[in-house]
């Protein structure tokens, strides 16, 4: 395969023959390029980006993300190294918890200064193929409770539209650096104009019973670099 200029040789990838349901024949992409560390690869497969840096195509063992708050605009991933204009301030350096996926510590997650989850600390996997903010389900529950979002007849939960400019930030507390989620982020309008909450409840595949994953809802605020080479993750506001 080839990324921009880089030319990864001899890669070895899985080629799905048949899907169980409609999503992949719905989605506007052909597949899922894992980038998570190599004890995730099936059957000892070496991932792209180990097969990037081991035939010496870039500088860094790191990449990084820009996820746009446009969908229009389209999202960046770069390869060995990191561009600054794509983030405002300095980089936070978290330590990965668990080099499995990419999973930090939590110190909690609040709102007007109340800890309404994650009380004592959790851990958290930083991830672009998850959409949402998924967390234990009984946690997430009470947080649909305190924004007043209402479960649907499709399970869903729906919040007044208004509550975008009424409600408070959501903190996640990591490393001792306050990460805000406004209601701008955990709430999603759709075309018709109905609003939506962005928790949702975890159900199997990554989510461990008490960890959360945090998807392209916080992404998109927090631009974010996985170096390897230090087994750190660097969070900053994206711009």
């Amino acid at each position: 395969p080839q990324f921009g200029g880089l030319v990864d040789e001899s890669q070895a990838f899985g080629l799905s023959l048949r899907e169980p349901s409609k999503f992949m024949e719905y989605a506007v992409f052909d597949g899922i390029l894992g980038l998570g560390y190599p004890s995730l690869g099936l059957g000892g497969t070496l991932p792209i980006f180990d097969n990037l840096w081991k035939q010496g195509l870039i500088s860094e063992e790191r990449f990084a993300f820009y996820l746009s708050k446009k969908e229009e605009e389209g999202s960046v991933v770069m390869f060995g190294g990191v561009d600054h204009s794509y983030y405002s301030g300095e980089l936070n350096w978290v330590p990965v918890s668990k080099a499995l996926y990419w999973q930090l510590s939590v110190d909690s997650i609040s709102m007007n200064e109340m800890v309404i989850a994650c009380d004592g600390g959790c851990e958290a996997i930083i991830d672009t193929g998850t959409s949402l903010l998924i967390g234990p389900s009984d946690v997430v529950f009470n947080i649909q409770k305190i924004i007043d979002a209402k479960q649907s007849y499709s399970g869903e939960y729906i919040i007044d539209c208004d509550a975008v400019s009424t409600l408070p930030d959501i903190v996640f507390t990591i490393n001792g650096i306050n990460y805000s989620v406004p209601a701008s982020a955990y709430i999603r309008e759709d075309h018709q104009g109905t609003c939506y909450s962005n928790f949702d409840e975890g159900k199997g595949g990554l989510l461990l019973s008490d960890s959360w994953i945090l998807g392209d809802v916080f992404l998109r605020l927090y631009f974010t670099v996985f170096d390897r080479g230090n087994n750190t993750i660097g969070l900053a506001p994206a711009v």
